[in-house]
């Protein structure tokens, strides 16, 4: 007996076998009693773990002390990657405020549509990270 539920796969039967087609990784056959099903699909390990890299913490705490000083926030306010702008008072011309901020310090231009889809520190932090990295 198999079940397959989302991307795993229980077998319960110790005579089952599974066989994996070495010429592509996204599809595989198995073989459960004598019954063949070559056409699952599955997705290779290095695509079911992927990693996203996130901004490096001195960018993440550079723009920390940006947003706490365009918002004008009291030193002991906290404000880490995961802090909203709107959560931390800002309306929409402080985060235009903030967005110019972070051009100016980081050298770079953030394009309107790019600007928009800012909400967090993290947001900004992996939007400046990615300008940079196309600058260079």
């Amino acid at each position: 007996m198999a079940s397959i539920t989302g991307s795993s796969l229980a077998i319960s039967s110790l005579s089952s076998s599974f066989k994996q087609n070495k010429a592509s990784l996204k599809t595989s056959s198995i073989s459960i009693k004598g019954i063949s099903f070559p056409s699952l699909r599955l997705k290779p390990a290095t695509r079911r773990f992927s990693i996203n890299c996130a901004a490096k913490p001195e960018t993440v705490d550079k723009v920390c002390e940006i947003v706490k000083k365009q918002l004008a926030l009291p030193g002991d306010s906290v404000v880490n990657g995961e802090s909203k702008f709107t959560a931390l008072g800002a309306d929409s011309l402080d985060t235009v405020e903030i967005v110019m901020g972070l051009e100016e310090a980081f050298g770079i231009t953030v394009e309107e549509e790019n600007a928009q889809t800012i909400a967090t520190v993290q947001d900004a932090a992996d939007l400046i990270e990615d300008l940079v990295a196309k600058k260079c």
